[in-house]
């Protein structure tokens, strides 16, 4: 009789881990989504609101580049594949195609993606930074 005490304390606590692994990665997918169409449909600026607080207020975007992500718009957003993380990291690899608004050239970058889990606040916060519009392939109009 004294299995059924400890197999009971075993499935509880394995489907309460499953229970907080499932929220933990509804909250990613959440977040994933919501920064791409905040890429997407806002602008390059609106992800800012999805790094990680600390990071966002040691380096806040400056004016410069402020003007700079106003003048791109994002035509395609594709994830190309997921690298090895841990289980408080996540990390994508993610194919952009920007819209130069002047210009109306096309350029592709590739946007290294790092998620970090913020187990305090039950968020996933990005910690690579906005994607870095410098780099990339002209396709011409």
């Amino acid at each position: 009789m004294r299995l059924r005490p400890l197999l009971v304390l075993a499935l509880s606590t394995a489907l309460l881990t499953g229970c907080a692994t499932n929220r933990r990665g509804d909250a990613l997918q959440k977040a994933l989504d919501g920064y791409s169409t905040a890429l997407r449909w806002d602008s390059l600026v609106a992800g800012e609101a999805f790094i990680e607080p600390k990071l966002r207020s040691e380096h806040p975007l400056s004016k410069f580049e402020i003007a700079r992500y106003a003048q791109l718009r994002v035509a395609n957003y594709e994830v190309q594949g997921t690298l090895p993380g841990t289980p408080d990291t996540y990390r994508q690899v993610v194919r952009i195609a920007l819209i130069n608004r002047n210009t109306q050239t096309v350029r592709n970058i590739t946007d290294k993606q790092t998620w970090r889990w913020d187990a305090k606040d039950q968020q996933w916060w990005l910690v690579s930074g906005l994607p870095d519009v410098t780099q990339g392939d002209q396709q011409g109009n």
